[in-house]
């Protein structure tokens, strides 16, 4: 069984997410809180797996919840807000969410989800992994040195912005990773779902998975996101 809690300071909210999951005969609904302090506590004394995370509640809010509880235990969490927001996508990510979903998300999308994270999957539609991978890959380019080349003649020519070169440790995990893998890779960092690199490849479902798996292995990733955020710094995609 998949153990879920439900963390929102609406009631309702909280009914409604519970009779989605329950019908499912591999989830169990083990508890719901009304604010993030409740939900870190409740993981603490009752270890579950799936944590179902609002963002805006009283006493703590879900991104601090979510930090705390991410730091201390390997329950996943998926932040479930009414907003669309940038920065509480950002900052849920930074915070350790495996997930990011809306609500008005359907219940087939919600189930999906709870079995995507407890999987060791990270829940973002392809076009949520571009804005992720857009915002952090333009930070490291504001990053970057301006390094002022000097010409033959002592001269200094104009600073450059150029994103730094592949560092040694990226360069040894990428000779670590098979072709196939870097392959698989490569097509996740491109926003393909599994069902696409399958199609892609021509391979079955199941090795997409071990790939994938491989892969968040070698790069050190908790989860595809990070991956993904690996293959677009190390410069294995544009």
């Amino acid at each position: 069984m998949i153990r879920v809690l439900l963390a929102d300071d609406h009631e309702l909210v909280r009914s409604g997410f519970s009779l989605m999951l329950t019908v499912e005969e591999n989830v169990e609904v083990v508890g719901q809180v009304a604010n993030g302090k409740d939900a870190v506590a409740h993981v603490l004394d009752s270890p579950v797996d799936v944590v179902l995370m609002d963002v805006q509640m009283p006493v703590m809010d879900g991104i601090e919840a979510t930090r705390l509880i991410t730091e201390a235990t390997d329950t996943k969490v998926i932040i479930l807000t009414t907003f669309d927001r940038d920065d509480y996508l950002f900052d849920a990510l930074r915070a350790g969410a495996s997930g990011f979903l809306l609500k008005n998300a359907s219940p087939e999308d919600l189930v999906a989800a709870v079995h995507a994270v407890v999987d060791g999957h990270a829940l973002l539609a392809p076009e949520a992994t571009l804005r992720v991978v857009q915002q952090l890959t333009q930070y490291d380019a504001a990053r970057a040195p301006q390094e002022a080349t000097v010409d033959a003649h002592g001269g200094t020519a104009a600073s450059s912005t150029e994103a730094p070169q592949r560092t040694g440790e990226q360069q040894r995990i990428i000779d670590s990773l098979t072709a196939r893998e870097r392959e698989v890779l490569t097509l996740a960092a491109e926003g393909l779902s599994n069902g696409e690199i399958c199609d892609k490849l021509v391979v079955g479902q199941a090795t997409v998975k071990t790939h994938i798996s491989n892969v968040l292995a070698k790069v050190g990733a908790r989860d595809r996101v990070q991956a993904v955020v690996f293959a677009h710094r190390s410069g294995m995609v544009s």
